[in-house]
């Protein structure tokens, strides 16, 4: 973090709505509240290299273990680093990428040396957290071992290594494309020397993503005075070498200064769209390039608050929220699909790193208010995936399909983008890709249709899939309604109310029932996990999955007999007991408050339920409770994965008061803000503003609210009048109105 905030001339803001004047402002420097440590620690997942927003590059250290909280590479309970590679997952399950490692040095290492352990690895060094920073675009940390300062930035393509060499040093750079952590493993690279200058070759893998093809070209700031190279841990001669894992050390001379810089840019598709695909700035001018632009993106929502720990919280999640999707497409427009085809993006942006079963609750929402502009790309993206697959992705990386998790989510953020009118995508294709993805027979959607509901005693996690699938169907009812379709618009408005098929009134859970129609899953314990097998719920047990019901809140509460009954099972699951029982319990459960398990996105909606139950308060009561103690400013700042910006992007709409609990409605839910101000910068210039008079950490209830000026007495506000503009005003106070927010409440959704 820098000492000190420094303040740039950002952009003009014309405010077109009535409350506002034309204006420019000199405003701070959010880069400064930023702490992308914050994750690395406990399961957040989080790296703390450098990248911009949604770029194709993310340079960052690995400390080189294999293990689940070493997914993003880095774990901040770690001390040593093996290298610096340019492709990382920001807060996933499973570990993949790590591409392209180098690594500098001060002295001659062995590259025949078949690494077993990390300890064997010939050119890692230890590190201390006390000579490590971390901004926006820029790392550093000092390597004690090797006497090597390392400074990281990045463009949106290419990523700058900088390395300061103790003075009369050897000054050595290992490139190790063979390195692999967790669920990687090189199958195929290769290694060029072009010149005294540059570097070229490719990384193929088979991981999480089977089919991964990463070319890549480095250019260096000094000449190659000596080099060695290896294949399959042999020394070869020539400039080139090709193998399943090659490396090689480069030798620079230390007689003209100590520092080194490395320029390395990737492609999906060749060497020579890696070349294309390098920028040209300097380090400098590239780092200060990046803080800029995270700056400009962090304004898009500027929060109020005397209370500094709350202002790095929100912006390190406003931060965590523009890191994912990643720029797939390179400067020409191409990229590879899986099947190895090479095609041209026109007119858009392709992205990758799609892990929408996290991401369509709250990160994709959030991104039609920050980041308009990607969301039709990421349509497009998807609908790309779609041309060559028959199917809409169910999460991507590096444009392989991994098939992890449940459901088919990018039908709500397709259904989301269209409703909230952003334009850039074939709505009728969209519309296609939508329904026969779930028309198809694939992922359990046979049993589905064949039942009305998916059996437990044909496919595992069948209650979680089935919600799921109910939720995915009312999304194409929207669309096919919005497009004029009114047969296909009954017929998947009916299908998705499978969730009647699973509920028990006798219990109040959603519960595994067989092909019969008629029998439960027996025996039935509402705490037991069972991780992804032999189990009806996905990461979670009957207390987190119970509640999936976002596109008919109301038929759902009049399942449980009354909105007093739904109320208290819903308060129950807050105040239960947090004992987790079974053999083989989900490590995905985490951030406990009673059964309800803010670590892991199922529960991510529920705390909003109570507003449909004619109990807001009890909203705000829940969401200012997980405020207030699921985030913190610590590398544990998460209380689980932060699964590529969905974690941080709840905490952005929760702290501000609203959110997205059915994301498809255009509706966000009113919670309870904890800023005394949030601004929303829209994309045409206008304002949102949310105030909240006399709020504190005791002063969380609604007790009355304004929009414009005039009285405003429901508990959502839809995306419509957000974007018209305006001013949200809350009175709080430390005891509940239970008076207000009954007006208007009981919508669908």
């Amino acid at each position: 973090m820098k000492s000190k905030i420094l303040f740039i001339l950002l952009s003009v803001f014309i405010y077109s709505c009535k409350d506002n004047s034309a204006k420019s402002e000199i405003k701070e420097n959010l880069t400064v509240f930023v702490n992308p440590f914050i994750g690395t620690g406990g399961h957040g997942h989080t790296y703390p290299g450098a990248t911009v927003p949604f770029g194709m590059v993310q340079v960052s250290p690995d400390n080189g273990k294999s293990d689940w909280d070493w997914c993003s590479g880095y774990h901040y309970s770690d001390s040593i680093i093996v290298g610096f590679s340019h492709l990382h997952l920001s807060g996933t399950g499973i570990g993949d990428l790590a591409d392209v490692l180098l690594m500098p040095i001060n002295k001659k290492v062995d590259l025949t040396i078949k690494a077993t352990a990390r300890d064997e690895i010939p050119y890692k060094s230890s590190y201390s957290h006390s000579n490590e920073k971390s901004s926006p675009g820029y790392y550093q940390v000092f390597l004690q071992d090797s006497k090597v300062n390392v400074e990281l930035t990045a463009t949106q393509r290419t990523a700058y290594q900088k390395y300061t060499f103790a003075k009369g040093d050897e000054q050595s750079v290992v490139i190790d494309l063979g390195y692999a952590i967790n669920w990687d493993k090189a199958v195929k690279t290769s290694l060029t020397l072009e010149d005294e200058y540059t570097v070229s070759g490719y990384r193929f893998s088979t991981g999480w993503a089977k089919n991964q093809k990463v070319f890549f070209v480095a250019k260096f700031s000094k000449p190659v005075k000596n080099y060695i190279l290896a294949s399959n841990h042999k020394i070869i001669d020539g400039a080139a070498s090709e193998g399943e894992k090659t490396s090689t050390q480069l030798f620079f001379d230390a007689k003209n200064n100590t520092e080194l810089i490395v320029k390395v840019a990737v492609s999906s598709v060749s060497v020579a769209n890696a070349k294309d695909n390098l920028d040209s700035e300097t380090f400098d001018v590239a780092r200060t390039a990046a803080e800029d632009v995270w700056n400009s993106s962090l304004s898009k929502i500027q929060v109020e608050t005397p209370i500094d720990s709350l202002k790095t919280i929100f912006y390190t999640a406003m931060y965590h929220a523009q890191i994912a999707p990643v720029t797939y497409s390179d400067k020409n427009g191409q990229y590879r699909k899986e099947n190895d085809s090479i095609v041209t993006a026109k007119n858009y942006t392709a992205y990758s790193t799609l892990s929408l079963w996290d991401t369509f609750r709250a990160e994709n929402p959030l991104l039609t208010l920050i980041a308009p502009d990607k969301v039709s790309d990421i349509v497009n993206s998807m609908l790309s995936y779609y041309e060559t697959k028959k199917i809409l992705p169910v999460w991507t990386l590096y444009a392989n399909e991994t098939n992890t998790m449940t459901g088919y989510h990018s039908i709500p953020v397709i259904v989301d983008a269209y409703q909230k009118g952003i334009k850039g995508f074939d709505a009728e294709k969209a519309y296609e890709a939508m329904k026969t993805t779930m028309m198809q027979n694939e992922r359990g959607l046979n049993f589905y249709k064949q039942f009305g509901f998916i059996p437990y005693d044909l496919l595992d996690e069948s209650v979680t899939i089935t919600l799921e699938y109910a939720y995915d169907d009312w999304c194409v009812a929207q669309m096919a309604k919005a497009l004029g379709k009114e047969a296909d618009y009954e017929y998947f408005l009916n299908r998705s109310k499978a969730y009647h098929y699973l509920f028990d009134p006798e219990t109040g859970f959603m519960r595994g029932k067989s092909k019969d129609g008629k029998s439960w899953n027996e025996p039935f314990d509402p705490k037991h996990s069972n991780h992804r097998e032999q189990t009806d719920y996905t990461e979670g047990n009957a207390w987190q999955h119970s509640w999936f019901v976002p596109q008919d809140v109301t038929d759902f509460v009049s399942l449980h007999g009354s909105n007093e009954i739904f109320a208290s099972r819903l308060e129950k699951l807050f105040t239960e007991s947090s004992e987790i029982t079974g053999d083989n319990v989900s490590a995905d459960i985490s951030g406990l408050i009673g059964q309800y398990a803010h670590g892991n996105e199922p529960s991510h909606h529920i705390s909003y339920l109570f507003n449909s139950a004619g109990q807001p308060w009890r909203t705000q009561y829940w969401a200012h409770y997980i405020l207030e103690t699921q985030y913190n400013t610590t590398p544990n700042g998460l209380s689980g994965n932060e699964d590529c910006g969905q974690m941080s992007a709840w905490y952005i709409f929760s702290s501000i008061g609203i959110y997205p609990m059915n994301p498809a409605s255009g509706e966000y839910q009113i919670g309870s803000p904890i800023f005394e101000k949030s601004t929303i910068t829209l994309v045409d210039g206008k304002t949102f503003v949310i105030e909240a008079k006399n709020v504190s950490k005791e002063n969380f209830y609604i007790q009355s609210a304004t929009l414009n000026g005039k009285k405003f007495d429901q508990t959502f506000i839809t995306h419509k009048q957000i974007t018209k503009g305006g001013v949200l005003h809350f009175e709080m106070g430390s005891e509940p109105n239970k008076k207000w927010g009954l007006t208007n409440n009981n919508k669908k959704g």
